[in-house]
């Protein structure tokens, strides 16, 4: 018995500092909320200086301190005339944010980028599907929820740009313009509605639901002088009018248009939708189904004359 207490001693005295850890942790309760501390200086208490003569530290004056405070922009001196009296600014700034329009900017350096990786065919058409299809905008599109009514070619990268494309965007600015037609392409700004933008932004999910293709509107009352205007392309404008507005945006920004050796270099076909059009190829009122690969056409008059437009142009009520 006695051999076996002078073991236990020994082997207490030969234990290591990690061994007495384990042995504490082993012993200890399971972590809780109670048993969570700070670690040492993690925390810093206040100081609390006294109210003394010479600085009046901490002295406050309750009066003054639990009064009733002037309002935001209060200019002391005169109480008849404060500041948001003198300057009462914009009645109506920002009034009208939900009915603003929004594009979503595609530089041309980033349209070149993408031509360059293979992601767009240069020989067809490029518009909106096109470009939605090249899942670049998933996150920045959402054409019925932020009012984005389609993209905005910006002229970054315009000396970069390189390659004869037939374009078709919803806004673009003159240089824009015109560095797409000084590479030899081509371009049309053409207005799509929500309804019809949302389409063409994911064709595949519009076809399964079991929608016919919608009739595109035309421009409202307030954007139908920038669609019909030959000097921004628009897809309204007169095409001879066209022509001689591109002449004459060459001879502004000094660059040779060379007919014979763009119709040479011309490796896109000149493809143009309808006004009422959103997909190319197939006509507004069309159901797609994909699963049997057929596309079925109305059958009722009243639908045929409202797709094709009988009665005429249908304008979008959007401001």
């Amino acid at each position: 018995m006695r051999h076996a207490v002078v073991k236990t001693q020994l082997h207490k005295a030969v234990k290591s500092a990690s061994e007495k850890a384990l042995d504490i942790i082993e012993a200890a309760p399971r972590i809780r909320l109670n048993n969570l501390r700070d670690n040492p200086g993690a925390r810093t208490e206040g100081r609390q200086v006294n109210a003394q003569a010479h600085n009046q530290a901490g002295h406050t004056i309750g009066e003054l301190q639990h009064a009733a405070k002037p309002p935001a922009g209060w200019v002391w001196g005169d109480f008849f005339r404060p500041w948001h009296r003198m300057f009462p600014g914009d009645k109506q700034f920002n009034g009208d944010i939900n009915l603003r329009r929004e594009y979503v900017p595609l530089s041309l350096i980033e349209l070149q980028r993408i031509i360059d990786l293979g992601w767009l065919d240069t020989t067809r058409l490029i518009d909106v599907c096109a470009l939605c299809a090249t899942r670049l905008f998933d996150e920045k599109f959402v054409p019925s929820e932020l009012r984005q009514f389609g993209i905005d070619l910006t002229d970054e990268g315009e000396e970069v740009f390189s390659t004869p494309i037939n374009l078709e965007v919803q806004w673009a600015s003159l240089t824009a313009i015109a560095a797409i037609e000084r590479a030899g392409g081509r371009i049309r700004t053409a207005y799509y509605d929500l309804e019809s933008l949302k389409a063409a932004e994911n064709p595949e999910a519009w076809f399964r639901a079991g929608k016919p293709i919608p009739r595109r509107m035309h421009p409202p009352h307030s954007l139908y002088a920038y669609y019909s205007d030959p000097d921004y392309r628009g897809y309204l404008a007169n095409p001879e009018e066209i022509e001689k507005s591109k002449i004459k945006l060459s001879e502004i920004l000094e660059y040779n248009l060379n007919k014979e050796e763009e119709n040479q270099n011309q490796k896109y076909i000149i493809e143009d939708k309808t006004p009422n059009q959103v997909f190319l190829g197939l006509q507004p009122g069309q159901l797609i189904s994909l699963e049997d690969k057929k596309v079925f056409e109305p059958t009722n008059e009243i639908l045929i004359n409202y797709y094709k437009g009988v009665d005429g142009p249908l304008s979008d009520t959007v401001r």
